[in-house]
């Protein structure tokens, strides 16, 4: 690093990728800042200059050795730092250690027979709390919420004619379970009931969501929240305020002439059917077959592919409803949870692929309703909204949300 991009730093002060230290503190202390550094995105802590930005340089006797100890001592899993001393005159040096974002997430720092995991929230390092330290389990791949259990569940509440449907029909499975023993046995071996650890056979996340009766009951973030407004904001009065409850997939049959037929609605059917009224609008006229022609103000599959996504992809850990809101000019759909490892907006639109919940997505793509290639943002929503309207969606990515607006077609010329 040259002296002017150090001195640059220093001038812009701390925040969520530099912080300043004097080189006399406590090793643990140096760790604190490492790890939450590490598991956040990243950054630089710069040894021997004060909180007000002050220079007063290194006077510890060999720094560096000092700095990869703990590394070594007090970091785990282990992480390999970027050291390097920067002159700023002469006898003043100033210790730059760079961390890059870790992906063996989450870091800790051992000290007192404790292991504690900290964040980089702003300007400051704070410790984890328990709903973050799960996001990091997740984006470190040691942890899949999907087929966690829910507390308080069981097989009965699994509807088993929607998952007889899918093991005969979907996957095809030869060997039918018979009794309410070998139904668990099936469930827990493709991750749909999982064990909670206190001698007791429950649903997973995925099982429940996907197959579930009535999932919120369980899982209160399991469904859809669905509104309508006549105008550019929420309004005080809403035209629709509505939380959706079923299982993600339909209850479907085979009929005796073989032919598939819907008999109950799914989360995703559910929803079409709740925002139709205010995805369309009715002519004046009556066609030749005494009906009134409907005019769309979005393409019906980017609106359920937008949809879609936000339920596949979504973080599970975060306790609040997807958000589908209606207004005048747009609609917004709203995932909880930031995107997934190290996915952004540019690699999403690109094309690239970053699943959270794979059995999720391998279970609508089963029914149809995920793209097979999981491109849909690429292939289906941007190119549709394009040929529609000319505008493109707008995407928002924070650590809090995935946010995905498509503009309303203008009708008015």
């Amino acid at each position: 690093m040259l002296k002017s991009d150090l001195l640059e730093i220093i001038a812009n002060g701390e925040n969520s990728g530099v912080e300043f230290k004097r080189d006399d503190i406590r090793p643990e202390q140096l760790a604190k800042e490492i790890v939450a550094f590490a598991n956040v995105q990243g950054g630089r802590i710069l040894l021997g200059v004060e909180d007000n930005g002050r220079i007063t340089g290194l006077h510890r006797a060999g720094p560096q050795e000092w700095v990869l100890n703990v590394f070594r001592d007090k970091v785990h899993p282990q992480i390999i730092p970027f050291y390097e001393e920067v002159v700023v005159e002469q006898g003043v040096r100033v210790g730059v250690i760079t961390i890059a974002p870790g992906i063996s997430k989450p870091y800790v720092v051992g000290h007192n027979n404790r292991e504690e995991g900290y964040i980089r929230m702003g300007d400051r390092s704070e410790l984890a709390t328990r709903e973050q330290q799960l996001r990091l389990f997740e984006s470190g791949g040691l942890l899949h919420v999907e087929v966690l259990p829910v507390p308080g569940t069981s097989l009965s509440n699994i509807d088993l004619d929607r998952l007889d449907y899918y093991l005969r029909t979907i996957i095809k499975d030869p060997e039918m379970p018979g009794t309410g023993s070998e139904w668990t046995e099936r469930l827990l071996g493709l991750g749909l009931m999982a064990e909670d650890g206190m001698g007791s056979k429950v649903c997973s996340v995925a099982g429940l969501i996907c197959f579930g009766i009535n999932p919120r009951r369980f899982l209160r973030q399991a469904g859809l929240r669905v509104m309508a407004f006549a105008g550019m904001d929420k309004e005080y009065r809403a035209l629709l305020d509505v939380v959706l409850d079923a299982p993600l997939v339909g209850r479907w049959k085979v009929t005796d002439s073989g032919r598939k037929e819907l008999v109950d609605e799914g989360l995703i059917e559910k929803f079409s059917s709740a925002i139709e009224p205010f995805m369309t609008e009715e002519s004046s006229g009556i066609d030749e077959n005494m009906r009134r022609e409907k005019t769309w103000f979005y393409p019906r599959e980017a609106v359920r592919e937008t949809v879609v996504n936000a339920l596949v992809h979504r973080d599970w850990t975060r306790s609040v409803d997807i958000e589908v809101t209606s207004y005048a000019d747009r609609m917004e759909v709203i995932s909880p949870g930031k995107l997934q490892n190290s996915m952004t907006i540019n690699k999403m639109v690109a094309g690239q692929r970053s699943p959270r919940n794979i059995l999720v997505m391998e279970i609508l793509r089963g029914y149809g309703y995920v793209d097979s290639r999981g491109m849909g943002v690429r292939t289906k929503v941007i190119p549709l909204m394009r040929e529609f309207n000319r505008v493109d969606p707008f995407f928002e990515a924070t650590d809090d949300y995935l946010k995905t607006v498509l503009f309303r077609k203008r009708t008015d010329g």
